[in-house]
């Protein structure tokens, strides 16, 4: 039950940064401006991608909210077999914090608020924001989390 409680308070930590975050921006950078941080290699920007990663599913917010909630679901079926560890809770609060950010972006703002832009080595990586990085992040650990227990037995 502990770890539960770890789990839906970085879930909770990682959506209020979030949102946070979109909302300063919001008030800050104009719709497509963007704020150089480091030349050629950091940048902030405002976009709103109406679709999924790489912008894929454009304008199809209502396909998103639904696939959004029954990936939820599924966590949640799988956290009722799983028994976490203070490790897996903060894994999965990662996971689900990402999650509901953009959610709540698709909900309130019609798409997901990107922010975030890196360029190495002349490749201009697709604008990104916080959440998605929580959910990329959750998803891995979750993984290599997973391998080394089929590892070890």
């Amino acid at each position: 039950m502990k770890e539960k409680k770890i789990m839906y308070s970085i879930a909770t930590i990682i959506l209020i940064i979030d949102q946070v975050l979109k909302i300063v921006l919001l008030k800050t950078i104009s719709l497509k401006g963007k704020v150089e941080i480091i030349p050629n290699f950091f940048s902030l920007y405002y976009l709103k991608n109406t679709g999924a990663a790489f912008s894929i599913f454009q304008n199809q917010q209502h396909f998103l909210i639904i696939i959004s909630v029954i990936i939820l679901l599924i966590i949640q079926h799988i956290l009722k077999k799983e028994t976490l560890t203070k490790k897996t809770s903060i894994y999965y609060g990662m996971l689900i914090g990402g999650i509901y950010g953009n959610l709540l972006d698709r909900i309130i703002r019609k798409g997901v608020i990107d922010y975030l832009s890196f360029s190495i080595f002349q490749y201009d990586f697709p604008v990104f924001n916080f959440a998605d990085s929580m959910i990329v992040i959750g998803i891995f650990l979750i993984g290599i989390n997973e391998l080394l227990k089929v590892e070890r037995k």
